[in-house]
């Protein structure tokens, strides 16, 4: 199978682990075309073959199969109707699509243009199974989101809790997946996608806790229904570079992008 062409908005911890990965592992399968960034002089030590611009017209030039998104919420409002346009569209930031505005319009955008708007498991598992559940009824979804006080530096948790002090676990958000997502959008992405697999971000609950007993970042799935129950539990090595992500982000993308050109795949 030839190999597809990839486009990638944000070079930041995600985005460079993604390049990094498909160029290092996976160059015959994968070939990175451009990236789009702020500041275009910073040495991304990326190859020379990979464009690296931060004017979007020439980004958007440029032939590419899928357009990977690593630069945040903003980026999905600003450049997913374009990228559509283009290519198929892989967002890390999954929060955003709690906007349903936003939602809807690059659903419609993909179908006027018969590309995909693609959600990767990221930092969360077990979705396949809770999209298959959704083909009965589904009583309950739950979340449960632990992190250590390292990787709350910077977001609306430093308001709730003093994170340097903090000694005990300590709640910090309990509502639905729409209220998580967007109040904790670098950190919860999460709850979106686990919404968007099963029954909505309104009828999702989702408890998050400030945690120094713990070292990764975790997440515990409970959903029930029809099928059954599945009760799921994840912890994710944080970035050395942002706490606030773990590795297992970058690589569930390129795990996506594999399978585009892999004869045999598992786990769709």
């Amino acid at each position: 199978m030839d190999a597809i062409k990839i486009g990638i908005i944000g070079l930041g911890t995600i985005g460079h682990a993604v390049a990094s990965y498909s160029m290092e592992h996976y160059a015959k399968q994968i070939e990175v075309k451009a990236a789009l960034v702020r500041n275009e002089s910073r040495d991304y030590r990326l190859p020379a073959s990979c464009l690296i611009t931060s004017d979007e017209d020439a980004f958007f030039a440029e032939d590419m199969d899928i357009i990977v998104e690593a630069a945040g919420h903003t980026a999905i409002k600003k450049y997913g109707v374009r990228a559509l346009h283009h290519a198929s569209f892989i967002v890390a930031s999954i929060g955003a699509l709690a906007e349903e505005n936003i939602l809807e319009e690059l659903k419609a955008t993909a179908v006027q243009h018969r590309t995909q708007l693609l959600v990767p498991s990221a930092a969360i598992g077990g979705l396949d199974r809770i999209c298959a559940m959704t083909l009965e009824e589904i009583d309950r979804i739950e979340l449960v989101t632990r992190k250590p006080p390292a990787a709350w530096y910077g977001t609306l948790a430093e308001v709730k809790v003093d994170l340097s002090s903090v000694s005990k676990p300590t709640l910090i958000f309990s509502g639905t997946a729409n209220e998580s997502a967007l109040l904790f959008p670098e950190s919860v992405n999460v709850s979106a996608a686990l919404s968007l697999a099963g029954i909505g971000f309104k009828n999702t609950h989702v408890r998050v806790y400030v945690d120094p007993t713990v070292t990764q970042n975790t997440h515990q799935i409970i959903a029930e229904g029809f099928a059954g129950r599945i009760e799921l539990s994840l912890q994710n090595t944080p970035s050395a570079n942002n706490p606030k992500t773990g590795y297992i982000v970058a690589m569930s993308i390129v795990k996506v992008l594999r399978q585009y050109t892999n004869p045999f795949v598992i786990g769709v």
